[in-house]
């Protein structure tokens, strides 16, 4: 079942065409990545979803209705913009609590609620605190928590880490993901990241000018980009590697081979690559394989006409070989 259907949508800012016809479809419970450059349409596209902004054309639906409904759609629908700031001299408690009251917490039922909001998203430690005092990772996730008062039906996250310093990048992908496998909410999530995307979301779509470029399941639009894939063997020895090297070097299917001591690494296409080692581990013993396919980066260039640069959007399968042979049951 979708919880948000956007039919043809097209939005303008005096010049500037921010939408041109776009659509999209969103099953509940799906954790969804919307990635494009910098005026793609992107902030444009989630001021729709929350209700903030009308389209000039086309319709807009989220959790059942039009999103500028009113109080019953916002009940179910919440936005988490990039900057969202608090009271200082309030603790995270009392903040939660203002927004249960507001949301129609029953009286009864409040503290447990903002209680276990408050470990949901890791502050339960720190909830007596001032929120003057937070860093700046610890007031995005009480935004969260804030979003998450009322247990909505989904939450629309705009660019939630930027800015975040490591750390507190790693906590706000833990509760992002404890909420994708504990809770039936559907989450959509914008990122100027490609790998933060592939991380937490099950579905992504890629907006260029305005339109869906493409979309789908991470992980197939990662093969449909894989024009190639690398393979690194890591062989018994130096001399076995050196032969499994000459021999994948007279493949047909591979396109470079490099060798470093015990370790190969081989370019080949997605559909040769477990050939190739099935062919290598009938005549070598292999300790570990790799196979990397690209990432959600390549995705992106072959939608929006542009060359990818590097492997920075890489994914990798690792699989210890042992004592099977690849291609064989795992051990």
């Amino acid at each position: 079942m979708n919880v948000i259907e956007v039919d043809d949508v097209s939005k303008t800012y005096g010049d500037v065409q921010a939408l041109d016809g776009l659509s999209l479809a969103v099953e509940r419970g799906t954790t969804l990545g919307v990635f494009g450059t910098n005026g793609a349409g992107k902030t444009t596209l989630f001021k729709l979803l929350a209700g903030l902004n009308r389209p000039d054309r086309g319709s807009v639906s989220v959790a059942g209705a039009d999103p500028t409904d009113g109080t019953t759609v916002r009940e179910r629908v919440r936005y988490l913009p990039e900057h969202a700031g608090f009271p200082p001299s309030l603790t995270g408690r009392e903040i939660l609590r203002f927004h249960a009251r507001m949301r129609s917490v029953p009286r009864e039922d409040r503290s447990h609620h903002v209680e276990r909001i408050l470990h949901t998203v890791g502050l339960a430690d720190a909830a007596d605190r001032r929120v003057g005092g937070y860093s700046n990772g610890m007031n995005r996730r009480l935004g969260l928590g804030t979003a998450l008062v009322g247990e909505p039906a989904v939450l629309i996250l705009d660019e939630p880490t930027a800015g975040l310093d490591p750390d507190g990048i790693q906590a706000f992908h833990e509760v992002v993901e404890s909420l994708a496998a504990e809770t039936d909410v559907t989450i959509v999530f914008s990122s100027h990241a490609l790998g933060e995307i592939q991380r937490l979301c099950s579905e992504a779509v890629i907006i260029a000018d305005g339109q869906v470029a493409t979309a789908g399941p991470v992980g197939q639009l990662r093969r449909a980009a894989a024009d190639e894939v690398t393979v690194s063997l890591s062989l018994a020895s130096d001399a076995a590697a050196s032969g499994a090297a000459t021999d994948l070097g007279d493949h047909g299917a591979v396109s470079s081979v490099s060798r470093s001591g015990a370790d190969v690494t081989a370019r080949t296409t997605p559909t040769e690559a477990y050939d190739i080692l099935t062919a290598v581990g009938e005549a070598y013993d292999i300790d570990r394989f790799e196979v990397r396919e690209p990432g959600l980066e390549a995705a992106f260039h072959e939608a929006v006409g542009t060359d990818a640069a590097g492997d920075s959007g890489s994914d990798s399968t690792p699989a210890e070989a042992a004592s099977e042979k690849p291609g064989g049951e795992p051990a």
